[in-house]
């Protein structure tokens, strides 16, 4: 690697919007803010809710008989 091209590394905390808060290491220089995180976030929470497609397909169909 060259040497004084790469940005340097260091530590951030991560705030959520659900107010969870963690540290990862960035290139960024402030702390950062988010709106979803893995704790709160509904496909890892298990409370993702399934959309019934089938359901807006049938009622296209019938609406405009295709």
């Amino acid at each position: 690697m060259k040497p004084e091209i790469h940005p340097e590394y260091k530590q951030i905390t991560v705030t959520c919007g659900c107010g969870n808060k963690f540290e990862t290491g960035s290139v960024l220089t402030d702390d950062l803010h988010i709106e979803v995180c893995s704790s709160c976030h509904p496909f890892y929470t298990g409370k993702q809710r399934v959309v019934d497609t089938a359901g807006r397909v049938d009622k296209f169909r019938k609406r405009f008989g295709k």
